[in-house]
């Protein structure tokens, strides 16, 4: 009965569209990258730099879109870093990735301690405030990034199913000798795909400190990339199936937070803590199987091979 509860209250729903968003912007970061045939592992570093970036932007005084611009363009540069490396130097996606995680995060937790040397509780700025004029309970009480990620969705199911750059995109995920065939560029294609994507995972971390939040504090990504790029998969690499793997997750996740809250948990909060991973997991062994992915991931392309 308690579940019940929980479910008819409007404020469960909220919180789940709320923990999806940064998921839904991370998830078709990856998507984008992925589809042109590039594994972006660096997406757990870029979301950190981005929320650090946007943040610190708006606590020098820029406006709130002024750092989530910033945030996007920081996620871009480390997406050309990426870029250059797995596709103008073919090295390894996998290796590079962690490499830019681990390069963006550092230089995240750097930047602060030098910004912020005395600072025992993290600066806070004014975020993006609720939108009260929409008629729509749930989506009234989220944020403009809330429904930038919403309509998104569509918006990048569109560009890629139904315009002659998607499908050149696509094509070089799949085939990027037939893509060059045709007179595309594989390297132009790909670079633009993952510095787009790359954006996107900044936009991801900055909802977290302008929107979520208001503040930047360390770990406060918390794996939600390793989570994105889980979703993909789980989203056959599709858009609209991708917003329903955020929701998924997030869904999991609002209902275990509530369920460490109620006085009467019976079970360890531990349990509730790997409610939202396992259910996620076994959601994706049900359907990864099934899943068809670009045939040229992670295969690097060097141009006039065959």
């Amino acid at each position: 009965m308690e579940i019940a509860d929980i479910l008819s209250n409007q404020a469960f729903w909220v919180a789940v569209l709320r923990i999806a968003t940064p998921l839904v912007f991370g998830t078709l970061g990856v998507l984008l990258c992925e589809r042109a045939g590039v594994l972006n592992l660096g997406i757990e570093g870029i979301m950190v730099a981005g929320a650090f970036a946007g943040w610190l932007a708006v606590y020098a005084g820029a406006p709130l879109w002024a750092g989530v611009a910033v945030a996007a363009l920081t996620g871009a540069v480390f997406g050309l870093l990426h870029a250059l490396l797995t596709v103008g130097l073919a090295l390894s996606q996998h290796v590079s990735g962690l490499g830019i995680t681990l390069l963006a995060t550092a230089l995240s937790y750097y930047g602060y301690r030098v910004s912020f040397p005395k600072v025992n509780t993290p600066p806070t700025v004014t975020p993006f405030a609720p939108m009260d004029w929409l008629p729509v309970p749930v989506l009234s009480a989220q944020t403009p990034l809330t429904l930038l990620a919403l309509l998104l969705v569509p918006l990048l199911a569109y560009l890629l199913y139904r315009t002659p750059l998607g499908l050149t995109l696509r094509m070089v995920g799949e085939n990027p000798q037939a893509a060059e065939g045709q007179g595309a560029s594989v390297a132009a294609v790909r670079t633009g795909a993952i510095v787009a994507g790359s954006a996107l995972m900044g936009v991801a971390g900055s909802f977290l400190t302008l929107s979520a939040f208001n503040a930047f504090f360390f770990n406060m990504v918390n794996g939600r990339g390793w989570i994105c790029v889980a979703l993909v998969v789980f989203a056959s690499w599709r858009p609209g199936k991708a917003l329903l793997g955020a929701l998924l997750f997030a869904f999991f996740d609002a209902l275990q937070l509530r369920l460490q809250q109620s006085g009467d948990a019976l079970l360890p909060y531990q349990l509730y803590l790997m409610l939202p991973y396992v259910l996620s997991i076994v959601a994706l062994v049900l359907v990864a199987r099934k899943a068809g992915y670009p045939q040229a991931l992670m295969k690097p392309y060097r141009k006039g091979e065959r």
